[in-house]
């Protein structure tokens, strides 16, 4: 088990793009509320909780949340919206603890190990924490607090909206013992499915089961669900951890049929992702393609290029170089994405040779008019000089079902 020294804080926001759009127009607050795509193929982003009440979460597709819930009100998101109030709760974050790891938008760990002198016990503290979240932001967060990294995560989801719960060192098997074995970290549906089989229902019941036997069942993986199941996690908080992937989906109300209307929309979202690693300074070497038909078939491809890049026509080249590599023919999409990886600071000034023409590369050309492009899109909207290749049908949010900007930690 992990030392009682650490204290390790999980801030999730509750309900995060619901609740952003309850606080910046509160004529709806005490509705359901549903964000995400309306269309044929929408899915549902975020769920206020009066809407969780019918059953709707995230993750959901929209037709279904609303049989569930026909009176809700469905909101396109804003993630420009949902961007400023992350950094927001961020700022926050780093206020109490100087070793903070994001894990998405809305949600980090905190080290606050010896914090004590300065803020207090730890209930204290997050007491302090949420309730200057709330002045910054007029947003809640809940809070989990324990010795051990995992335990936290699964303490803030105790008590949403707006709670509080800590395992106090000593006590991490007890809390665990009653935990629906779904909850455990790892344990996808496949797996849940398996134990079930052999009598788990809980993580007490997984207890019972030796690290032989489940390495046996699941290899290592068999020996990581032992260890969770007996509150052993000895990872850190890791600060400043670097994203591994900017990337932008679409899922569409039509179907996309054909390599020429699949090309216009991997330029439309190649142009989205390098407007935002423009913004960011980053470039990436991987670039990744997934398409998904009617049929569910997700299909992904991906290569690295010799340089790092934030271009747009350098992604959308790759990309389409990796279409190459599907089958095509007499399929129909509903989803196609674009993302790039293996990131890296490119603002920083490389080496020169000195016996090289005064002419700059052609990339360091490509990459500065990249600049150009998307800081005029930055400032008069994402319309402005867009590519005429990909269309006047592809401009941001005409996918018609959803869209999803990804920054993968």
């Amino acid at each position: 088990m992990a030392s009682a020294l650490r204290t390790i804080f999980h801030v999730d926001m509750d309900a995060f793009f619901a609740s952003v759009e309850l606080r910046d127009d509160p004529s709806l607050r005490g509705k359901p509320v549903l964000v995400g795509g309306e269309g044929r193929r929408g899915v549902v982003a975020a769920a206020s909780y009066e809407a969780r009440r019918f059953g709707c979460h995230s993750a959901q597709p929209m037709a279904v949340a609303l049989r569930r819930c026909p009176h809700a009100v469905v909101l396109p998101p804003r993630f420009d919206a949902y961007s400023e109030a992350s950094a927001q709760v961020f700022e926050v974050f780093d206020r109490f603890s100087p070793l903070v790891e994001g894990l998405s938008i809305d949600e980090a760990f905190l080290d606050m190990t010896g914090t004590e002198r300065l803020l207090g016990p730890p209930r204290t503290a997050a007491e302090a924490l949420r309730s200057a979240v709330r002045q910054r932001t007029q947003l809640t967060c809940s809070v989990g607090i324990s010795a051990v990294k995992f335990i936290a995560k699964l303490a803030s989801a105790i008590d949403k909206p707006d709670g509080l719960t800590e395992v106090l060192p000593g006590t991490e098997l007890e809390f665990l013992a009653t935990l629906p074995i779904g909850k455990l970290w790892g344990v996808g549906d496949k797996t849940e499915a398996r134990l079930r089989e052999h009598g788990v229902r809980t993580v007490g019941d997984l207890r019972r089961i030796s690290a032989d036997a489940l390495q046996r069942m699941f290899g290592e993986h068999g020996l990581h669900l032992h260890a969770l199941a007996h509150a052993r996690d000895d990872r850190e908080v890791i600060p400043g951890r670097e994203r591994k992937q900017v990337s932008h989906e679409d899922t569409y109300a039509v179907d996309v049929v054909g390599e020429e209307a699949l090309r216009r929309k991997l330029l439309s979202q190649a142009t989205r992702v390098a407007d935002r690693l423009t913004a960011k300074g980053i470039g990436g070497r991987k670039v990744q393609l997934k398409i998904r038909d009617i049929d569910f078939r997700t299909e992904t491809r991906q290569c690295t290029l010799p340089e790092p890049t934030s271009e747009a026509r350098v992604i959308y080249d790759a990309v389409c170089r990796l279409l190459q590599e599907l089958e095509l023919a007499g399929r129909r999409f509903r989803l196609t994405g674009v993302g790039v990886g293996q990131l890296q600071d490119v603002r920083a000034p490389r080496q020169l040779d000195l016996l090289a023409a005064v002419e700059p590369p052609a990339e360091a050309r490509g990459q500065r008019l990249q600049g150009v492009l998307s800081e005029v899109r930055r400032k008069f909207g994402h319309q402005a000089l867009y590519p005429a290749e990909a269309g006047s049908n592809e401009r941001e949010g005409s996918a018609g079902g959803f869209t999803t900007t990804l920054e993968e930690d």
